[in-house]
């Protein structure tokens, strides 16, 4: 895999946890370390980890496509 899928996958499984952490105990790790939600650099982290998980959409689509033509 190239470098920006495997950069898009570790922030979608930062965010994947960091949402776990929200759900299971109100804990938002961004957040506690960036010094609360709505700091810049907290604001940067979501919109990538947003990004990444369109990234990774578009990229498996492509793979289950491709997947599907070799068959």
């Amino acid at each position: 895999m190239k470098v920006i899928h495997w950069l898009a996958l570790i922030l979608v499984i930062i965010g994947a946890l960091n949402w776990g952490m929200w759900g299971f105990f109100q804990i938002d790790v961004i957040a506690s370390i960036f010094d609360g939600p709505s700091t810049a650099i907290s604001r940067i982290i979501y919109a990538l980890i947003g990004l990444s998980g369109i990234w990774m959409f578009y990229f498996f689509r492509i793979l289950a496509t491709c997947s599907l033509a070799k068959k």
